[in-house]
């Protein structure tokens, strides 16, 4: 490789400064793969970035640690109140959009098959698994109302970390996550409506309208700004990542917080349907993909597929519907997420990717 990344885990909010350098260089996306096995070697690394990369590796401890502060001490998260979660949130597509330019949506056009492919595994695997699991399951109606919820939300930021660490196409995932994330203002509503409307009334448009607020004007007020104002964004996203480890844990505390006393009476009950479908979903994805696909690209569309943003169906839940239940699954989903994905990213590290992998990905 001609650029080696300065922080290769530097943020979960902008993980694709990991391929910020490759294209600026032209490093071909098989090397930001990395298929030869090898973790790039942060060379050059200053202080800072060395926290900032040691903060963001252990991801899944400070995610465990904030659940488990938010169930047995749920006063210390739950003053995350509903506009403050909305705030954090919004910066989390913020900052997605600061790393992404023009050129990234042009390169969707080039990746048609396989970036169609991924989105019909996050929008139409996820959404029926949730559907399934929930119906044979046959939870109760709000339950199985937020089941269906978080199953069709569009990729999480921190599904680009797992696949850096497995071994994936990171430049891959970040087009999937952000083609997903402009998706899900359609498609979130729709198929929730679709799935869970015959169980509880769901009003779309509202979902349509806060998804739109939430997750597509920050990310295009961050790509404008990176567009245009480049000086500018170089000196915020140099801060993010720091405040982005924060903002996550508490974006995952807080959930489990507010949620915490139905968990300890109902946990078994409550665990076990997302537990599976987050196991399902990365197990789908990946045998689906291997279909068509080489290694790297179907262990980037298996992550994309079990990993979602958990915290959008948090607060899609506790913003349009009146039963609280509503809000468990995507406060456990938060959880199991990150540590269903990051479990199988340190899995897939010890699997080198073959030499003669199919390079799905055109620059």
């Amino acid at each position: 490789m001609q650029s080696k990344p300065n922080s290769p885990l530097a943020a979960l909010l902008a993980p694709s400064s990991i391929i910020l350098a490759s294209r600026n260089s032209k490093v071909k996306c098989k090397a930001a793969a990395n298929v030869s096995g090898d973790s790039p070697t942060p060379k050059g690394m200053n202080q800072y970035e060395r926290i900032i990369e040691t903060l963001t590796t252990l991801f899944p401890v400070w995610v465990t640690l904030g659940a488990i502060v938010g169930i047995y001490k749920p006063a210390a998260v739950t003053w995350l109140e509903t506009d403050l979660f909305t705030l954090g949130l919004g910066f989390l597509m913020l900052s997605m959009g600061l790393t992404l330019t023009f050129e990234d949506f042009r390169r969707c056009l080039r990746n048609p098959w396989t970036l169609g492919v991924g989105f019909l595994a996050q929008y139409l695997i996820k959404p029926m698994l949730g559907f399934a699991i929930a119906t044979t399951l046959k939870l109760s109606a709000p339950l199985a109302t937020g089941l269906i919820l978080v199953s069709c939300c569009p990729g999480g930021q921190a599904s680009n970390v797992a696949t850096y660490i497995s071994k994936g196409n990171v430049a891959l995932s970040v087009l999937m996550t952000t083609c997903s994330t402009i998706g899900a203002i359609v498609m979130t509503p729709l198929l929730t409506k679709l799935l869970a409307g015959q169980l509880v009334p769901v009003k779309a448009v509202d979902l349509a309208l806060s998804t739109f607020q939430v997750v597509l004007v920050p990310t295009v007020i961050g790509v404008l700004a990176n567009e245009y104002f480049p000086k500018f964004t170089s000196k915020i996203i140099s801060v993010t990542p720091l405040i982005g480890v924060v903002l996550t844990t508490l974006l995952c505390a807080s959930p489990m917080g507010l949620v915490s006393e139905v968990l300890k009476i109902q946990g078994a009950q409550l665990i076990f349907p997302v537990a599976l479908l987050h196991a399902a979903a990365f197990a789908i994805g990946y045998w689906v993909s291997k279909i068509s696909f080489g290694e790297s690209t179907s262990r980037t569309i298996s992550i994309e597929c079990g990993m979602q943003s958990s915290a959008l169906g948090f607060l899609l839940a506790k913003k349009h519907f009146t039963n609280p239940l509503v809000m468990v699954p995507s406060a456990v989903s938060v959880v199991f997420m990150a540590l269903g994905g990051s479990g199988l990213a340190v899995f897939w590290r010890n699997r080198p990717i073959p030499l003669d992998d199919k390079d799905d990905f055109k620059e």
